[in-house]
């Protein structure tokens, strides 16, 4: 399988246009888990895998081959964290939180 990059073919996109490109890594199931466990900084595979709710080892790791494939996580010796990308990433993810939060109060589904 190709790796997941802009310009490659994905899920709703046959230009791999880089939105849709990240879009469809984003929407990979424990990708964007993965990401948010990593916010608050580097962690090691099993603190990872424990944080997700004991992701199976084989999804994980393919996950993070993902991500640091994109170059949105990095491995060192004390385990994995964002790029500056992901950082950024991690930065817009969090508006996005902060907007679900209000937009979920705006509901009102009392």
């Amino acid at each position: 399988m190709e790796p997941k990059k802009p310009g490659s073919r994905v899920r709703g996109s046959t230009t791999g246009r880089p939105v849709m490109v990240l879009f469809d890594v984003l929407g990979q199931r424990w990708t964007l888990r993965i990401l948010w466990e990593l916010r608050h900084g580097r962690l090691n595979f099993r603190d990872l895998r424990a944080r997700c709710d004991d992701i199976s080892p084989t999804v994980l790791n393919a996950r993070l081959k993902t991500l640091r494939d994109l170059a949105l996580v990095d491995h060192q010796e004390g385990g994995y964290a964002y790029t500056d990308a992901g950082a950024e990433l991690s930065s817009q993810l969090a508006g996005f939180d902060r907007w679900a939060e209000n937009w979920a109060k705006s509901l009102d589904l009392s």
